[in-house]
């Protein structure tokens, strides 16, 4: 095991395109990090860096105690699964999971050892006489787990392995990738799109936008806690209500924003560049921090018209267009709830303790009591 410190890591291709923008992250001894973003904040590039299947332009990666920069790839400690299986189609899952070693001089009694020690781990005994074309998309993805394994990395790394499987299979490889940790205890780093992997996998999460880190934290702290509109409307499914506001006031008796014709006091003033009274801002609140009812101008609130009711089992979405709001409100009921129906107007009340107040520039107000 091992951990890993980048220090202003950066990446530059031919013609002075800036992928990678001065990455500082610190990664601990067998943790769980998770790297995720949209396509193309330079996540997968960054972990390639990691690799060393990519030359970092500027900036210090270490693995351990050792600066990496000039390690090749096969002297790094480090072991990828990627997005595609790569398996050898002609040779069997006992001779893929063993090639590594094979290659390495170990002997036979060696390779066939760690072969079988991952494949107890990974549950796949039974399939090592057989050929790739004779496995399912997650077998397969076991069996490139398992070549990974037998090489006892310091560190995994994780381009999107899941990406080729059905939802269900999805499911079931998060679990089992989980407790894989849990038994190895090996440092991990997961590259994702998907904020669901991101959520139930990772120990803590950095999220990517356009070469740099918008935020790192443990999952539930980026969700209740997000630094910024980007963390806020990328985490989250649905994602963060995000409404246009106007600072009313900011005194001894607190702060106070207004949209529409409510006001809203957050309660608490904010210890960091307090906003300006009429200052733009952004209230933050997750669809199921937000109470629904019908529309009777008896409290402050968000007023709109319900536009779309969506039934999902376990929860219903409540879409609400308010006036001057570009992107629907939307809020999570319980499964059975009977919601107003469609054009009815409504009053949506957000819980103000748990919302979030953003800047113009789109950082959230760090607010004390």
């Amino acid at each position: 095991m091992a951990s890993l410190s980048l220090k202003q890591i950066r990446k530059t291709y031919d013609g002075g395109a800036e992928v990678i923008k001065g990455v500082d992250l610190e990664v601990r001894d067998g943790e769980f990090m998770v790297f995720v973003g949209p396509s193309g904040c330079g996540k997968s590039t960054l972990l390639r860096m990691i690799a060393g299947l990519e030359e970092i332009s500027d900036g210090e990666l270490f693995i351990g105690d050792e600066c990496v920069n000039d390690v090749s790839p096969s002297d790094r400690g480090v072991a990828m699964v990627f997005q595609s299986y790569a398996l050898y189609p002609h040779m069997t899952v006992a001779e893929n999971m063993g090639f590594a070693l094979k290659l390495a001089g170990r002997s036979r009694a060696d390779v066939a050892a760690a072969v079988g020690r991952a494949a107890e781990i990974l549950q796949i005994g039974a399939l090592l006489d057989r050929k790739p074309k004779a496995l399912s998309g997650g077998q397969r993805q076991r069996v490139a787990i398992g070549r990974a394994i037998v090489r006892q990395p310091r560190v995994f790394l994780f381009d999107e392995p899941l990406s080729n499987l059905d939802a269900s299979l999805r499911v079931q490889m998060r679990t089992e990738l989980a407790r894989l940790h849990r038994e190895l205890g090996t440092t991990m780093i997961y590259v994702t799109h998907d904020q669901v992997e991101a959520m139930t996998l990772g120990q803590r999460i950095a999220v990517f936008n356009a070469g740099r880190i918008a935020q790192v934290g443990e999952p539930m702290a980026l969700y209740d806690r997000p630094a910024n509109l980007f963390v806020a409307g990328f985490l989250g499914s649905p994602k963060m209500n995000l409404v246009p506001v106007t600072v009313s006031a900011n005194d001894a008796d607190g702060l106070r924003v207004r949209a529409g014709a409510g006001e809203f006091a957050l309660g608490a003033r904010a210890s960091r560049d307090a906003p300006a009274v009429g200052a733009s801002a952004t209230l933050g609140f997750r669809p199921d921090q937000v109470t629904l009812a019908a529309a009777d101008g008896s409290a402050p609130a968000l007023e709109g018209q319900v536009d779309l009711v969506e039934r999902l089992g376990d929860a219903t979405l409540v879409h609400v267009q308010c006036a001057g709001q570009a992107a629907p409100v939307i809020v999570r009921l319980p499964g059975h709830a009977d919601p107003l129906a469609a054009g009815s107007r409504v009053a949506l009340r957000p819980d103000l303790s748990r919302s979030r107040l953003f800047d113009s520039a789109g950082d959230a107000f760090q607010q004390s009591a």
